[in-house]
């Protein structure tokens, strides 16, 4: 599914479109997705500036004067800016129509993607407020992970994949950071020094910026907003690269299930 950085392209792609424009319809063709399309939102939105353009871990967040409507793409979700008139195909379930002639549309064949509303603060809705810190903010590093892993005897990898620890740290990043930082994904959480935290952490933001700078991954259902794919799967050192040579030390990368999700490691470097 998108995660942070497919997202947070997502949201880079949809602001300019969006930002300063006044809402004039929301059209919804299937209301059920995930959970139902608000009908608060239906109600609410159309009149409305969108101020902001936020993201909030995986959430996308539209901020207007009324409230803020919360947008998860779920597993196949994807957002197109275009003129408001285009023929709707079979999985385009919902348009927000702008000012100007354009609509944000939302496709999503699975339907496990949402749209909600929220008329108090979004950091207190109930799908938001016990997600952990953003990884790319200035309050998430080595200190705070080593603190929350205390006597944890869950596998690192699943630790950090923990959006109630850190939000955004999908299987691929989770994987390719742990390759950096060279800690073993099945390393118990409690076992790892506050000196090998700090270097993930770091490795981390690394991982998440230059997936940004690429567009995001190319997943089977992802593509940016200018329908274009996302480029950072050729950059990839370990995830999906079973039985090639690890760049760093010439092992050979291994795959194993961790957490009932594929990990990709070189057990010669990563320890």
């Amino acid at each position: 599914m998108p995660e942070l950085p497919e997202v947070e392209t997502a949201r880079r792609g949809i602001e300019p479109h969006l930002l300063k424009h006044a809402v004039t319809a929301v059209v919804v063709r299937n209301r059920n997705l995930r959970w139902p399309v608000s009908r608060s939102l239906i109600e609410s939105l159309p009149g409305q500036r969108i101020d902001s353009v936020t993201r909030r871990g995986k959430y996308l967040l539209l901020h207007s004067p009324a409230g803020t409507a919360i947008l998860h793409l779920g597993m196949s979700g994807s957002l197109r800016v275009l003129p408001a008139d285009t023929l709707a195909e079979k999985h385009d379930h919902l348009d927000i129509v702008l000012d100007g002639g354009r609509a944000l549309r939302l496709r999503d064949p699975r339907r496990f993607g949402t749209l909600l509303w929220t008329t108090g603060n979004p950091a207190q809705h109930k799908l938001l407020r016990s997600l952990g810190p953003e990884p790319l903010e200035g309050h998430f590093d080595g200190d705070y992970l080593f603190a929350k892993a205390r006597r944890r005897k869950v596998a690192i990898k699943n630790f950090i994949m923990n959006s109630h620890i850190v939000v955004g740290v999908g299987n691929i990043y989770a994987s390719e950071a742990l390759f950096l930082a060279r800690i073993h994904p099945q390393r118990a959480a409690g076992k790892v020094s506050r000196e090998r935290y700090q270097a993930l952490a770091k490795a981390i933001r690394k991982v998440l910026n230059a997936a940004i700078k690429a567009g995001g991954t190319t997943l089977r259902d992802f593509s940016r907003t200018d329908g274009e794919p996302g480029y950072f799967r050729q950059h990839l050192r370990v995830y999906d690269r079973e039985g090639k040579t690890c760049e760093r030390c010439g092992g050979s990368i291994r795959s194993r299930v961790t957490g009932q999700r594929s990990t990709y490691y070189c057990p010669k470097c990563q320890t």
